[in-house]
């Protein structure tokens, strides 16, 4: 255990971050997330919910404030909702850390499968809230 690493950072996730680079992608995915098909690195977190993960990677990187898509959620299919109890859960995990964040950018669910391909690492959860997957962008160090 280090000390200043909250318990939910594992080694891994804990490498993970280390070796991002700003601009690269973490996909929190929950637990019926397609990560093994999709990710190049997978990290497994499993029965840890994603908002105690948003609250302790965040306080290790910070986000992308030069793009408006640096927080990412899929959008529900048509005729679907999305929890609002999560969407606020997730929303106070990030601002407790970064109250500037830029809002959630909507993404379309196979778009999302997408750009998930493409993310540096995907960290399967236990969250089983649905659509309850969030895209996070890497920020340069703040000044």
């Amino acid at each position: 255990m280090l000390i200043g690493i909250p318990p939910v950072v594992g080694p891994e996730l804990l490498n993970i971050l280390y070796r991002m680079g700003h601009g690269d992608e973490i996909v929190l995915a929950d637990a019926f997330f397609t990560g093994e098909t999709l990710a190049k690195r997978l990290i497994r977190c499993d029965g840890v919910r994603i908002p105690a993960l948003l609250d302790g990677i965040l306080q290790l990187i910070n986000l992308d404030d030069f793009v408006t898509d640096s927080l990412v959620i899929m959008d529900p299919k048509a005729g679907d909702h999305l929890d609002p109890a999560m969407e606020s859960s997730y929303r106070s995990a990030i601002e407790k850390h970064w109250p500037h964040a830029p809002a959630f950018h909507r993404m379309e669910r196979f778009a999302f499968y997408e750009r998930s391909k493409k993310a540096f690492a995907v960290v399967m959860t236990g969250e089983t809230v649905k659509y309850g997957n969030i895209i996070l962008k890497k920020g340069v160090i703040p000044v």
